[in-house]
């Protein structure tokens, strides 16, 4: 079967449903699953129908990230939308949401939405959503985007590195909140914030603990603090991105508890790396929220097996070399930011089965409860009659190693250059087309922007 083509049927004896892991065949006309026959058969083929018999490789639904910069416009010599979604259709990932900032205009008024639609118009290999963007002063551009079709907003309580996406203040964010009261949009939070009292001795800029010391924990508990306060008042959903900090989960956990409208996610990142094993000078480990110990990595993992943190993202944020200044390791003038978008799942999976994670955990954290945060669990996030046919067909037992060859995403440094992972990918189908099978790709992107006024 040839890579674009569209699959009548996709067999394995390793298909993960709601029920459990069975075998069984995925029925697809169109875009949509209209059936699945849990008892596989040998029956002939009928004719003009396309069967993908997989045997033993797994098939679950496609993985959606729900936060990654692509940067385009503006910034496509750090990622575009061709090089972005060939990467995530390379890593079993069937849709992703672009963060509203690093492109340039950013993503904070209708105009400039529309600015991002045309350019990401044609481009995409993979399905693709859009956040908006609350920066001072666009609240009025809120409700206009909202009908537009975007699922929620992000917003920053410190610098996010781009003067053109300015941070919020609590003024700010009540006017927003005001806004969104009532459409069930949710709130995204860089949840760091300025403290005055933290004055770091600033040592060799070379070493990662100088640079750990301007970013600590109390940045993002207070910040998380404002958030929940916020939460609790409006009613109105609200999402903490990229969470780093363990200490911060005793708060989450209370807020919840109380009825609070909170979600978490962390990424990769935090879970595989560890401030104790980063070399001088690698500045392609920075990010913000930075990297944390490895006793702060556990608790991370102990909270998402308790299903205290909901869902497991890249973050792929992507820039230039030069951007990263290697040269000079300079950890506080470096751009902050990990790329990862294409091997989220392996990654993930790499270390989670060794934490007692199954394949089950897995959609659950990668697909089912980020295609809820979208808006999108009427379309998308597991195998079920009715919902797109996205799935990931990936071998969770095989292992490679992460290459520069193998990289698809248009920056090749990451910090996972030589790391050997399980979880190999086999093919990637998009809404019932093959997007990606065995390295090659569809010579035709057929990726569909989506909004989410659109009846689902």
């Amino acid at each position: 079967m040839e890579v674009g083509s569209r699959v009548s049927v996709v067999r394995s004896r390793n298909v993960v449903l709601d029920s459990g892991i069975c075998p069984a065949d995925i029925i697809i006309e169109g875009d949509k699953i209209v059936g699945i026959h849990s008892e596989v058969t040998t029956a002939p083929q009928r004719w003009g129908q396309q069967i993908l018999d997989v045997g033993d490789l797994v098939v679950m639904p496609g993985v959606i990230d729900s936060h990654v910069h692509v940067n385009e416009p503006g910034r496509t010599d750090w990622e575009g939308y061709w090089t972005a979604t060939r990467a995530a259709a390379a890593g079993g990932i069937t849709t992703l949401i672009d963060m509203p900032l690093n492109s340039n205009p950013p993503t904070t008024t209708l105009e400039n939405f529309q600015t991002k639609l045309h350019a990401a118009k044609d481009k995409c290999f993979v399905d693709t959503g859009f956040w908006g963007g609350v920066v001072p002063g666009n609240q009025s551009e809120l409700r206009p985007m909202i009908e537009a079709g975007v699922p929620g907003f992000k917003c920053f309580l410190i610098h996010s590195g781009v003067d053109e996406f300015p941070h919020v203040t609590e003024a700010d964010l009540r006017t927003a909140l005001a806004q969104m009261q009532g459409t069930d949009r949710v709130l995204l939070f860089h949840a760091e914030r300025e403290l005055k009292h933290v004055k770091p001795p600033l040592n060799n800029p070379r070493e990662y603990a100088t640079f750990l010391a301007t970013r600590p924990d109390d940045m993002e508990v207070e910040a998380i603090r404002t958030v929940i306060k916020l939460c609790v008042q409006y009613r109105v959903r609200c999402h903490i991105v990229h969470l780093s900090t363990s200490e911060a989960l005793p708060l989450i956990d209370e807020a919840r508890k109380a009825g609070a409208l909170l979600t978490v996610e962390t990424t990769p990142h935090y879970l595989l790396l560890a401030a104790e094993d980063i070399p001088n000078g690698a500045t392609h480990f920075k990010c913000c929220p930075p990297i944390r110990t490895k006793s702060n990595q556990e608790k991370l993992w102990s909270a998402l097996k308790a299903g205290k943190i909901d869902m497991v993202v890249s973050d792929h944020s992507p820039c230039t070399a030069e951007l990263k200044l290697l040269r000079s390791g300079n950890f506080l003038k470096a751009w902050g930011g990990i790329s990862s978008l294409q091997f989220g799942l392996p990654l993930f999976w790499t270390s989670a089965r060794q934490h007692g994670f199954t394949i089950q955990d897995i959609v659950n954290l990668m697909c089912k409860n980020t295609a809820r945060l979208c808006g999108m669990e009427n379309r998308k996030g597991s195998l079920i009659v009715g919902k797109d046919a996205d799935i990931v067909i990936w071998d969770p037992d095989r292992e490679f190693e992460v290459t520069e060859t193998l990289i698809h995403h248009k920056n090749k440094l990451t910090p996972y250059l030589g790391r050997k992972l399980q979880g190999e990918i086999f093919a990637t189908i998009v809404r019932g087309k093959i997007a990606y099978m065995q390295g090659k790709f569809s010579n035709k992107p057929f990726g569909e922007c989506i909004l989410t006024n659109i009846t689902q």
